[in-house]
């Protein structure tokens, strides 16, 4: 998922509080935990995403939640403030938002690998090697299978986009051959 502005933003400024707090690992950690719990209960999206529910409600699960999860109080306060603002929609967006700050900060960058099907321990290794390099930050691999790729591996570092795949090289030899073949021929 690619965050929003509205995620980046609020992401931002509950960044800039974990951090004049000395509360950054804490507060990502409760944070994907209640994102999480968002994301895994079909229940708690309909809660938080309609507006039949009033913000009220939405406080009182969203509080519970966040103590299951052992959220720090400013975590709670700016959880408050979605729920009063009706913004807690982007909370998955927002705790992606957090985590790509949260690794800047310590001089990491998160890199999607993308892949048919698993690969070898090996090949993520020397993959995450070979991109920390090309970066010169520390790489953390985030892997995810996606089968419509046929095989080879697609790799996101930021917004730039490694494009290994066997489907991109297909559309490729279509482009090229679609290009040749309207191309006119010379004449002899």
């Amino acid at each position: 998922m690619i965050a929003s502005g509205v995620s980046k933003r609020y992401a931002k400024a509950v960044f800039e509080l974990a951090t004049e707090s000395k509360q950054v690992e804490p507060i990502g950690k409760a944070l994907a935990a209640v994102a999480e719990s968002m994301e895994t209960s079909a229940e708690l999206r309909t809660l938080f995403e309609s507006p039949r529910y009033a913000p009220e409600a939405k406080k009182k699960v969203i509080a519970a939640v966040a103590q299951r999860v052992g959220a720090p109080p400013m975590l709670v306060n700016a959880l408050m403030m979605l729920a009063d603002r009706n913004r807690l929609m982007f909370l998955r967006g927002i705790s992606e938002a957090y985590q790509t700050y949260s690794e800047e900060a310590a001089g990491r960058v998160r890199a999607e690998v993308i892949s048919a099907t698993p690969l070898p321990d090996a090949y993520y290794r020397e993959l995450e090697k070979t991109l920390s390099e090309a970066t010169g930050r520390q790489v953390t691999l985030v892997r995810r299978q996606d089968p419509t790729l046929i095989g080879g591996v697609v790799a996101k570092v930021g917004d730039t986009v490694f494009d290994g795949s066997i489907r991109n090289r297909l559309r490729d030899i279509r482009h090229q051959m679609l290009v040749a073949s309207s191309t006119p021929l010379p004449r002899a």
